[in-house]
């Protein structure tokens, strides 16, 4: 069975050793010690979780470029809040009607679907394609549980830091868009992962 390769360059070290910087200035002085915390501890535990596992699971260059994506996005929007990041320029180039920087963080999610799909035929957990739905099934139902977390925060936490946290900025339907975006992001990855290992194969 063919799988993906893994990292033949130092890739995945620049990429760790540039985003510990990243965090390290985007820390000081946020807009909101309370969010930027909220925000940063999954930022954090995924940074840690690929950090503690690279002995014995390491992806390839790809997977490692995608999955870095959300982790610099997410950690600049924390420093701000989401509604609140500087994102003026595509707002108004498209003529949103709101701050979409967390649509794009949403979207970002969703391109962890390439290193789940790449383990999950890498350990013969699945057949090609059924590894890539199954990646692209996980990221929704990731995308789904978050939302419910955002819930949970803004309920418990109340006043201005539950309503930045949550960053619906008075969208009814912000938690469906937001999930979808998360799953386009998925299905692009799935894609791209498909064709990657297609040019490989």
């Amino acid at each position: 069975m063919d799988t993906p390769a893994r990292p033949a360059s130092r890739l995945p070290l620049l990429l760790a050793l540039a985003y510990l910087v990243w965090w390290a200035v985007l820390a000081v002085n946020p807009v909101s010690r309370e969010i930027w915390w909220a925000e940063n501890l999954p930022a954090l535990g995924v940074f840690g979780l690929l950090a503690g596992t690279w002995r014995w699971q390491k992806f390839s260059n790809p997977a490692y470029g995608l999955m870095a994506v959300w982790l610099f996005w997410h950690t600049y929007g924390g420093h701000y809040t989401f509604a609140e990041t500087p994102f003026d320029a595509v707002t108004e180039f498209f003529g949103f009607s709101r701050n979409h920087f967390d649509r794009v963080a949403h979207f970002s999610v969703g391109l962890y679907a390439y290193a789940a799909a790449e383990i999950a035929e890498r350990r013969g957990w699945a057949r090609p394609w059924f590894a890539v739905a199954s990646a692209v099934l996980a990221i929704m139902a990731v995308a789904a549980g978050y939302e419910i977390v955002e819930w949970w925060f803004a309920e418990l936490t109340g006043g201005d830091a539950g309503v930045e946290f949550l960053g619906s900025q008075g969208d009814i339907w912000d938690a469906q868009k937001d999930m979808l975006a998360d799953t386009l992001g998925a299905l692009f990855a799935a894609g791209l992962y498909l064709i990657v290992r297609r040019r490989r194969s």
